[in-house]
């Protein structure tokens, strides 16, 4: 396996391909707006939706960095608040669509690649620094889902 591969198949397993640990997409499936939007809590929580905001933020960031895009960058927080959060589920939806988009734009820009252009510039460790974000946050996405019983039990 190429270090390309690799990377893609990183980036995979941290967005719809279940290896030893949930990826994102399965942590967000079958939500509605409302559960979505349960914030626990305390001053500094966040809700699901804030969480994948806060992924597409980076995300749609790097794609655009990538396609040698102008982008204007904004402060850590308000990457959490990048769409509107309703009880509309619709609204949801689009956030969840808009989330798999910018995936799937990333992984065929990444699949054009070779390994030596995912050397320059830094690309590969602002790869992993993107999967491990992925990672962290789905796991606070599983929580706030444990949180409101609405975790899949396998016992």
């Amino acid at each position: 396996m190429s270090r390309a591969e690799f990377l893609l198949n990183v980036l995979d397993s941290t967005f719809d391909k279940e290896n030893w640990y949930a990826p994102l997409k399965p942590a967000i499936e079958g939500l509605t707006a409302k559960e979505a939007s349960f914030r626990p809590p305390g001053e500094a929580t966040k809700s699901i939706w804030d969480n994948v905001n806060h992924l597409i933020y980076y995300k749609e960031r790097l794609v655009a960095t990538l396609e040698g895009q102008e982008w204007t960058r904004i402060d850590g927080n308000d990457t959490f608040f990048i769409t509107k959060q309703t009880e509309d589920d619709g609204d949801w939806y689009l956030t969840i669509d808009r989330a798999e988009n910018v995936h799937n734009k990333l992984k065929g820009i990444l699949s054009e690649m070779s390994s030596e252009e995912l050397k320059e510039n830094g690309l590969e460790s602002d790869l992993i620094d993107i999967f491990l974000h992925d990672a962290y946050h789905t796991g606070q996405i599983m929580l706030l889902r444990k949180m409101q019983g609405l975790w899949p039990s396998h016992r």
